[in-house]
C-alpha cells in the first residue's frame, strides 16, 4: 500500500511532500507528533480514489508544556490535503469526518493548509471555516539574472553587502551538524516567543529525507561562526520553505537573505519549477516576514486555510496559557 499510496501522490494535481508515506515516517519519528494517515478505496476498482496525512502535535514545552496545560497545547494540521480523485465530496467528506474522530478527544482544533485552490472543493465539509492566508509564490522557470533581478533593489544590496562581507552558505551533509541547526532556530523563536518543534523532527527529516533528495539543510557561516540557517522540503519540482533561524547577534550579516537567494538559485540551477515561501501570514493581521518575503519578487496568492474547533473551552484556556508561555518562556 505504501507504494501505491506514494504513486497516487506523485500523480495527483495537487500532490505535495507533505501527504507522502516519507513524511508519515518523519512525523512518526519525532517527539509529541502523532501522525495520522488515512486512506479511501474505491470499492469497484480497488484503486486508491484519496488519501489523507496528518499530524498531531504538542508543541509547548516547558512548566507550561506540562499536565493540562500541555495536554490543551495539542493541534491538528493537513498540510496540502487532503487529496481525492474527480473532485470527489464524498470521499473527501469521509476521510475528514474519520480523522477528526481520531483526533477530537486529544487536539483543540483542526487546520487545513492549502498548498493549491481549493476553495470550491473544501467549502462544502461541514463545521470547516475558511479563513485568508497568504503565500509567496516565486517561479523558479527562469535564467539566474531574470530571478535576480525580480528581487527588490534594497533586497540585491543587502545580499551583495552579506558576500562581500564573506558571508557562505555550506549544505549540511552530516547529521552531527543538525544540533547546530536547531541552535539556530531556538534562538530565532525564543526571540519571536513561539513554540518550536523539537529536535527529532530536524533529525527525522534528514535521516529519511536527505537520501531521498527530499529536504535541504543549509547554514549561512561568517568566519568560523554559524549564524543562520534554513531547511527546505523538495518535492515533484517544488521547493518548500520550512524553517530558518539566524543570530540575533548577526542579523546585520543578513544571513536570511543570503540564504533565501542561494536556495532560489539552486532551484533554478537544478531544474526545479516552483518555490513555495511557506506562508505570509493574514491580510489584515500585521506579520513581520510578510514585507521580507514579499521582496524576493513572488507571485501574492490567498489559498487560505480552514479550521475546525473540537473544544472551544479548552481553546479559551489555552489562549491564556499561551500568553503565558511568551510572557516567561526562557
Amino acid at each position: 500500500m505504501t507504494k501505491k499510496w506514494d504513486e497516487y501522490v506523485k500523480n495527483h494535481p495537487f500532490g505535495n511532500i507533505f501527504q507522502t508515506t516519507a513524511m508519515y515516517g518523519v512525523y512518526k519519528n519525532t517527539k509529541k507528533y502523532s501522525p495520522i494517515k488515512l486512506c479511501s478505496v474505491n470499492e469497484a476498482t480497488g484503486e486508491i480514489d484519496g488519501v489523507l496525512l496528518g499530524v498531531t502535535m504538542r508543541e509547548m514545552t516547558g512548566i507550561l508544556g506540562k499536565g493540562i496545560l500541555g495536554e490543551f497545547s495539542t493541534r491538528s494540521i493537513i498540510s496540502g490535503g487532503p487529496l481525492v480523485s474527480d473532485n470527489s465530496i464524498d470521499t473527501l467528506s469521509k476521510m475528514i469526518f474519520e480523522h477528526d474522530k481520531m483526533v477530537q478527544k486529544k487536539s483543540l482544533y483542526t487546520e487545513i493548509w492549502n498548498l493549491h485552490e481549493m476553495k470550491s472543493l473544501l467549502d462544502n465539509v461541514k463545521e470547516y471555516n475558511y479563513e485568508d492566508h497568504l503565500n509567496f509564490l516565486i517561479n523558479l522557470e527562469v535564467s539566474e539574472e531574470d530571478l535576480w533581478r525580480q528581487i527588490h533593489k534594497s533586497k540585491r544590496k543587502t545580499i551583495n553587502r552579506a558576500i562581500k562581507a564573506g558571508v557562505v552558505i555550506e549544505e549540511i551533509n552530516h547529521r552531527k551538524m543538525i544540533p547546530t541547526f536547531y541552535d539556530l532556530l531556538k534562538e530565532t523563536y525564543k526571540r519571536v516567543k513561539v513554540p518550536l518543534s523539537d529536535i527529532t523532527l530536524f533529525e527525522s527529516a534528514f535521516d529519511q529525507l536527505v537520501p531521498k533528495n527530499m529536504a535541504k539543510f543549509f547554514l549561512a557561516k561568517y568566519d568560523d561562526t554559524y549564524i543562520g540557517c534554513r531547511a527546505v522540503l523538495t518535492y515533484n519540482n517544488w521547493i518548500h520553505d520550512w524553517y530558518a533561524g539566524a543570530l540575533d547577534t548577526a542579523l546585520s550579516l543578513y544571513p536570511n537573505d543570503c540564504l533565501v537567494w542561494h536556495v532560489l538559485k539552486w532551484g533554478t540551477e537544478h531544474n526545479y519549477k516552483m518555490f513555495d515561501f511557506g506562508g505570509a501570514g493574514k491580510p489584515d493581521v500585521e506579520y513581520g516576514p510578510r514585507e521580507f518575503k514579499r521582496r524576493f519578487g513572488g507571485n501574492l496568492v490567498n489559498y487560505g486555510r480552514y479550521s475546525h474547533i473540537h473544544s472551544p473551552i479548552k481553546i479559551k484556556i489555552t489562549d491564556i496559557g499561551f500568553q503565558l508561555y511568551q510572557k516567561y518562556s526562557l
